[in-house]
C-alpha cells in the first residue's frame, strides 16, 4: 500500500458507513489516511464541487465509471478496512493535477 493508491475501503461516519473507492495518501501504523473518491458530482452544490477534482484517466485507475477526488476532508481507515491489493494508482498525470489543486 502506497501514497496515491486506490484501493476499496470501508468508510464508517457517525450514522453508518459504506465500501467505497479511497485514495490513499499516508499509513501510519493500524491507520491510512485517504481522500474519498465519488461518482456523484452534478447534484452536489458549487461550493462542494470546486473541492472535488476529476479524475481524468480514470479507467487506468481500475475505476469503473467518471470519478471525482473528494478534497474536502481527509478520512482516517484502518488498515483492517481496506481491501488489498489495490485496484490501481492515480496516473502521473492526475497526481500533478491534484498536487496543484491542492496547493491552489
Amino acid at each position: 500500500m502506497d501514497p496515491f493508491d486506490i484501493c476499496v475501503a470501508y468508510v464508517s461516519w457517525e450514522s453508518g458507513g459504506k465500501r467505497r473507492p479511497v485514495l490513499l495518501l499516508a499509513k501510519e501504523d493500524d491507520y491510512a489516511a485517504a481522500f474519498r473518491i465519488t461518482s456523484r458530482f452534478d447534484s452536489k452544490s458549487e461550493a462542494v464541487k470546486a473541492q472535488y477534482l476529476e479524475i481524468l484517466d480514470w479507467q487506468e485507475t481500475g475505476l469503473t465509471k467518471l470519478s471525482y477526488i473528494d478534497t474536502i476532508t481527509s478520512v482516517k481507515v484502518p488498515i483492517a478496512h481496506i481491501s488489498l491489493p489495490p485496484i490501481g494508482k492515480l496516473t502521473k498525470n492526475d497526481k500533478f493535477r491534484l498536487i496543484e489543486f491542492l496547493a491552489e
